[in-house]
């Protein structure tokens, strides 16, 4: 299988976290797609341009990090990555889609400084991301709390991990302070090997 992605990217590193927890490497070729830029020969493998973009082993493409994620967990047929059982379920799905909304948040902000020249960049934008994150950020210091961010690991501590670090490494945001517990949970999840293997840089 083929597995494209960009270095930056958290969505994409969502699907490289759970190629690793999963020993796929001799499976799951990772391959760097070039987006953003005109006439690049990935959009004939896809034609949205984003990534992840997973290509299966029957020639099937998929894009969409929760897709490929829960598809590469069933692989060897023992997901490590599906939901518990019961209400459990809701909870997890409930804290996922709070930490995918702060990662949303931080690569629309990561564009507009990434990705347009200064004088094209929109203040507005980046003054509501901002705003966003710092709420965001709030909003974690106490959710970080949940049992379920501190029980195996899950998509929602990966996303959050992702999140957090998309924010420090890449667009250099200091959330730690003021958020001491939220720093705490990721000082901790930020030495597991798949973590550290693929924490983004600044310029890769």
């Amino acid at each position: 299988m083929k597995l494209y992605i960009t270095p930056l990217s958290p969505y994409a590193r969502l699907a490289r976290i759970v190629v690793l927890e999963k020993s796929l490497l001799d499976r799951v070729d990772i391959i760097h797609a070039q987006t953003r830029v005109a006439n690049s020969p990935y959009y004939a493998i896809n034609p949205s341009g984003r990534v992840p973009y997973l290509v299966r082993d029957d020639g099937i493409g998929m894009e969409e990090s929760t897709l490929i994620c829960a598809d590469l967990d069933q692989l060897e047929g023992s997901p490590a990555f599906a939901l518990p059982a019961g209400d459990q379920a809701w909870e997890m799905l409930r804290l996922e889609a709070l930490a995918r909304s702060m990662v949303d948040g931080l690569t629309v902000w990561g564009r507009e400084l990434r990705h347009r020249p200064e004088e094209e960049r929109s203040p507005t934008i980046i003054e509501h991301e901002r705003q966003r994150n710092e709420r965001m950020a709030d909003v974690w210091e106490k959710q970080i709390e949940n049992p379920l961010m501190h029980a195996r690991l899950n998509m929602a501590q990966i996303t959050m991990a992702c999140a957090l670090q998309f924010g420090s490494h890449v667009l250099a945001l200091d959330w730690r302070q003021g958020h001491p517990k939220l720093a705490s949970w990721l000082e901790v999840v930020a030495k597991r090997p798949s973590v550290a293997a693929t924490a983004p840089t600044a310029n890769p």
